[in-house]
């Protein structure tokens, strides 16, 4: 193909040039036609960030503010705000704990030398089965009895209250636990034959109501496995790897007050006619002593020779726990086979009161200006920083007390218990004290952390305990 220029030259191109750039040309507009569409996207982003940007702000409240409305009439429409509140929020934390150590019954074990074996060292099972109650054969230690301070002109022996004596409101002491003078105090840690001291259930009037067919149950146990839940705390767990000895011989019992049997109610646990839920028989009980749940804790967990007065056997399990051993069983393991009266965990942590008074006040678990009253009094009277007892730590854990009814165990329970109402409820602190105070238990048996996870399948507390409101 020829054309022919305004100047009168000739320029030939052939048709294959002319198509190739054609094609070129074509394809040059191809690419321009891209161009515009990329730039407009970028464009739009563009004016999308820059409004986001300026309406950030309004885009935030605005959700916020509706939101907040919206709750708040839903409490203006509640009939009852804080029961409403109170089972939701129960519920929900019930729905979301975890639930993986629930009846479960597989042995825990250690090394001990190189050389792997079980924690709790239980008999066999044909063994537990024909396990018998030991005949009581009488005290035989430095207390042969014990007399309990209260305000009644009568004496009674172990299980009965014996002196009168003024009352007068002190820190927390009330007419539950008497009024205990420092004088008296000093006196009842020095040991004789006869004993004398404040051991709870001061007056008649100082609660702790318990009704009267509970009552008849409870003298009728020879050996009990207790645990109890105020303030709607925790939930009841039953216990498992039980024989059928343990069955027929032990009792079970869960003390509860209004606002457990209310929020249990609420999680279908519901009482029988019978009085049990389970293998538990549950004792409701009224009239608390105190404001704080932890201290009304302390009463079952502490003074279970006064609320069960004809058992000779007692293991107490915290509310946190599920128990999985069988009790003849574990008292034979803890108690009988070493001849001791009393069996409690060790820390697992620390070995010494002070370090444990800090950890207290770093987590909350009481004020520092009363632990720093329990610590200097405990200086005054000479308390070594690190207390051992026969080689053992003695600061214990405590969430699992087995123990003989003697009269010495049965002392070095109610001195106990006045050391925590007298400072603070954490009794960690005091048990070693009182250890080193009463000089005498030698049958005492501190046992390692991982016996204490032998004999408990540990679930954790469930919701924090509502406290009294006088």
């Amino acid at each position: 193909m020829s054309m022919a220029g305004s100047n009168g030259v000739s320029i030939t191109v052939s048709d294959e040039e002319e198509c190739d750039e054609l094609g070129r040309t074509r394809a040059r507009v191809r690419r321009k036609r891209k161009k515009p569409s990329y730039r407009a996207k970028s464009e739009l982003a563009q004016r999308v960030i820059r409004w986001l940007v300026k309406y950030w702000l309004f885009l935030v409240f605005v959700p916020a503010t509706v939101l907040l409305l919206y709750e708040a009439s839903r409490v203006g429409r509640k009939t009852s705000p804080e029961i409403d509140s109170k089972h939701s929020s129960e519920r929900a934390r019930v729905e979301k704990r975890p639930m993986m150590n629930l009846n479960r019954l597989e042995p825990k074990y250690r090394f001990v030398h190189g050389v792997r074996e079980r924690c709790l060292k239980l008999l066999p099972q044909e063994d537990l089965e024909h396990l018998d109650i030991p005949v009581d054969e009488g005290s035989t230690g430095p207390v042969n009895k014990v007399l309990y301070i209260s305000e009644r002109d009568s004496l009674d022996l172990e299980g009965s209250t014996v002196l009168s004596s003024q009352f007068t409101e002190t820190t927390r002491f009330n007419l539950f636990t008497g009024n205990q003078t420092l004088d008296q105090r000093e006196k009842s840690f020095k040991v004789n034959e006869t004993a004398m001291v404040h051991c709870g259930f001061y007056s008649d009037n100082g609660g702790f109501k318990i009704s009267n067919e509970d009552k008849n149950y409870m003298e009728r146990c020879e050996v009990v496995v207790s645990t109890c839940a105020f303030g709607g705390g925790d939930d009841l767990y039953q216990p498992i790897g039980m024989t059928g000895a343990s069955v027929r011989k032990v009792c079970f019992v869960a003390f509860w007050d209004d606002i457990t049997l209310s929020a249990q109610e609420y999680a279908k646990q519901t009482i029988g006619e019978d009085g049990f839920i389970g293998k538990w028989r549950i004792v409701v009980v009224k009239e608390l002593p105190f404001t704080d749940q932890r201290l009304n804790g302390k009463i079952p967990k502490m003074l279970s020779h006064r609320l069960f007065p004809h058992a000779k056997y007692s293991i107490w399990v915290d509310s946190k726990s599920q128990f999985r051993r069988d009790p003849l069983g574990v008292l034979e393991a803890l108690l009988w086979r070493s001849n001791s009266i009393l069996a409690i965990s060790e820390h697992g942590a620390r070995s010494s009161v002070y370090d444990e008074a800090k950890a207290v006040v770093n987590k909350n678990k009481a004020t520092p200006e009363e632990v720093e009253v329990q610590l200097t009094q405990y200086r005054l009277d000479g308390f070594p920083e690190d207390k051992r007892f026969n080689g053992k730590k003695a600061l214990a854990e405590a969430s699992v007390i087995v123990r003989e009814h003697t009269p010495l165990s049965n002392l070095f329970m109610c001195l106990w218990f006045n050391e925590v109402v007298r400072f603070t409820s954490r009794d960690q602190l005091s048990f070693p004290y009182v250890l080193w105070r009463l000089k005498v238990p030698q049958n005492i048996h501190l046992f390692p952390v991982c016996i204490r996870k032998d004999l408990v399948n540990s679930m954790g507390h469930i919701r924090k305990a509502r406290p009294l409101i006088r």
